[in-house]
């Protein structure tokens, strides 16, 4: 038992290790969006690179698999990656990073929702359901904190709501398909996936000049995003869900509005708002109460 719990240690620490790359991947986006590259053309750069990665790591053997389990990584690709990404990023061209990043972190509450519904591994309790609802209002005060004043910023903060359902539906789908499918053949298909229902959404944005992708730190923001954000992060997130269940490793998601938010203020130069550390400390108090389930 207490070799099974060690193993299940270093994944929780892989976990943790992720969020803070994901958190240090706003930023990084919002850094892209200011010198004139499009949220489309952001994620169709970063998923054709890594797909490119995870071939190359599987030695380009490319599998077939049987219709349900291709249709599965299809509507993978769809939701965690094209709707989840493209939307997340017009929210950021929209609004404030920290806004975005703590709408973001309700899908949790969403993932365990889903879980108790249609995975019959995964089970929740009312201290779990309550940690929840405590991030639920840490978002609910983000995204309202104008009021019902329609603009850019209740825009963008309910793009962001939609890419969390997107990643939530995702997350469900995931497990379908882990125990039978190799981690790297599964992130890899749903990175190509996801970047032929992007492809069609660039060509109506207008394209950034070469000249701006080559800046150089244009560059190492779009390498960052693809190699580390994308091949790396994604295909050791499938492992830990595959490991630790959707639920538990959902919860650490909870970690990535504080990490953003640190990194925003530190390095994009974002305000440090009331309302946002509000948000935070809401988000941190529910992930407290589930982790202690």
């Amino acid at each position: 038992m207490s070799e099974k719990r060690n193993g299940l240690f270093w994944y929780h620490m892989l976990a943790i290790f992720t969020i803070v790359v994901w958190g240090a991947s706003f930023p990084c986006t919002k850094l892209l969006l200011g010198a004139g590259v499009t949220p489309t053309e952001i994620f169709i750069y970063r998923s054709v690179v890594a797909y490119v990665g995870l071939l190359v790591a599987s030695r380009f053997k490319v599998e077939v698999w049987n219709m349900h389990d291709e249709l599965v990584a299809v509507l993978c690709g769809l939701t965690g990656c094209a709707m989840y990404f493209i939307l997340q990023n017009v929210a950021l061209k929209l609004t404030l990073m920290s806004d975005v990043v703590i709408v973001v972190a309700i899908n949790p509450l969403l993932i365990t929702i889903l879980a108790a519904f249609f995975l019959k591994e995964e089970h929740f309790s009312w201290k779990i359901l309550l940690g929840s609802a405590l991030a639920f209002a840490g978002v609910a005060i983000v995204t309202f904190q104008n009021g019902f004043v329609w603009g850019d910023g209740l825009l963008g903060n309910i793009l962001a709501l939609v890419a969390a359902v997107a990643w939530s539906v995702y997350s469900i789908l995931l497990k379908r398909i882990q125990g039978r499918r190799n981690t790297l053949d599964i992130t890899r298909k749903v990175m190509f996936y996801g970047t032929l229902f992007g492809l069609p959404v660039m060509f109506f944005e207008p394209l950034t000049p070469l000249s701006t992708l080559l800046r150089a730190d244009v560059l190492f923001n779009l390498l960052f995003l693809a190699l580390v954000c994308s091949m790396a992060a994604f295909f050791v997130w499938n492992l830990i869900i595959k490991k630790i269940g959707a639920i538990s490793a959902s919860n650490y998601l909870y970690l990535e509005p504080v990490v953003a938010l640190v990194i925003g203020v530190t390095v994009v130069g974002e305000p440090l708002r009331v309302v946002a550390i509000v948000g935070c400390a809401l988000v941190l108090l529910g992930v407290i109460m589930v982790e202690k389930k």
